[in-house]
């Protein structure tokens, strides 16, 4: 499987493979579609990639499952005992944005402690349940960006992270699925994000408490992955949070993750209208 995108077309969205400089339009509304009915019919259209109005590549998944606590650097940098088992939270779809969309920061009177998390995100692209180690590689279809946009004080406000994790329009992801085909087990991959040029996260998948494997497995043993199923890997350090003093984003902020052999979605930070 070659990367897969989603492109915003007019009104309405399409799949798209891409091919050097291009994106191919396939007859399909999204990656999602693709990964579930195996449907990668081109229309014979094509659009030049850099110009691509990008959508998030999986437009309504099922699930959007997140591992807190995952990158040794991050656990070292919160003073954090090494965990036993994930621990996951999830999001919900509208908070995801395409890769180079503007991220819509709370009103101040809301929040102003927004932080950036670099993540490699997992794409499920067959049905899973309690599977076995190579079943649960084998059922990832790829690999894509996420920034696990967090607001901290409502993430913080309870024992609980949901609240501060799935603010509408905090969460880029993209630019493209990479296949795992490509991407084995996703291990051993550069990981680094920047806000306004300046380096904040620069790290390697090789530091992963719980691997790739680990978490689908772990998760199949709890629910079904489905095709589209969005699984975010963790964050490894140098978040904002951790900083002495914390440094948070604020409107105009340029915030870039980038992943070694996918890409990079990057997002200016604005206040709602």
């Amino acid at each position: 499987m070659s990367s897969l995108c989603t492109v915003r077309i007019g009104s309405t969205t399409r799949a798209g493979r891409v091919e050097g400089d291009d994106i191919v339009i396939l007859d399909a509304a999204d990656v999602g579609a693709v990964l579930r009915t195996g449907n990668r019919t081109e229309t014979g259209d094509a659009i030049p990639r850099a110009t691509a109005d990008l959508a998030p590549p999986i437009l309504a998944p099922d699930k959007i499952i997140c591992v807190g606590l995952n990158y040794l650097d991050h656990i070292r940098e919160t003073g954090s005992e090494t965990p036993a088992a994930p621990t996951y939270f999830a999001k919900f779809a509208n908070a995801l944005i395409g890769a180079r969309d503007n991220m819509v920061l709370p009103s101040v009177d809301v929040s102003t402690r927004i932080d950036w998390e670099a993540e490699l995100a997992i794409v499920i692209g067959a049905p899973v349940r309690h599977a076995s180690s190579a079943e649960a590689l084998a059922a990832v279809a790829g690999y894509t960006v996420l920034n696990d946009g967090s607001v901290r004080d409502y993430q913080r406000r309870t024992k609980q992270f949901l609240a501060g994790k799935t603010f509408e329009g905090l969460t880029p992801v993209g630019p493209v699925l990479v296949s795992a085909s490509e991407l084995g087990d996703g291990s051993g991959l550069a990981i680094r994000s920047s806000v306004d040029g300046v380096v904040k996260q620069d790290s390697n998948t090789d530091q992963l408490c719980f691997t790739v494997v680990d978490i689908v497995k772990d998760l199949s043993t709890i629910t079904t992955l489905m095709p589209g199923d969005i699984i975010a890997t963790g964050t490894p350090g140098g978040v904002g949070a951790a900083r002495t003093p914390p440094e948070w984003l604020g409107d105009g902020s340029i915030v870039r993750c980038e992943i070694e052999s996918i890409g990079a979605v990057e997002n200016r930070c604005v206040l709602p209208d």
